[in-house]
């Protein structure tokens, strides 16, 4: 899959991931390969995306995603990288 992480400022991260985990305001949902299309609100929380078998986190205070046919796009009103 391929993922795009994305604010108004720039882009955050762009390329093949495994998994994304992110914070829907009805709840925590992954999206694996071949997921159903699916646009979701976010709410503040984290974002966690695999890549090579490390997992990347992001703390989001809002935003939104789309995912479709394996390209998954994460639009965010601001974030911080946790290690």
């Amino acid at each position: 899959m391929h993922l795009e992480i994305i604010t108004v400022e720039q882009t955050l991260f762009s390329g093949d991931v495994e998994s994304v985990t992110v914070p829907g305001t009805k709840g925590p949902f992954t999206i694996l390969k071949n997921h159903a299309p699916i646009v979701s609100s976010l709410t503040k929380g984290t974002v966690k995306y695999k890549n090579n078998q490390a997992e990347n986190k992001l703390k989001i205070s809002g935003g939104f995603i789309k995912a479709n046919l394996d390209v998954i796009t994460i639009c965010l009103t601001s974030s911080e990288q946790l290690r």
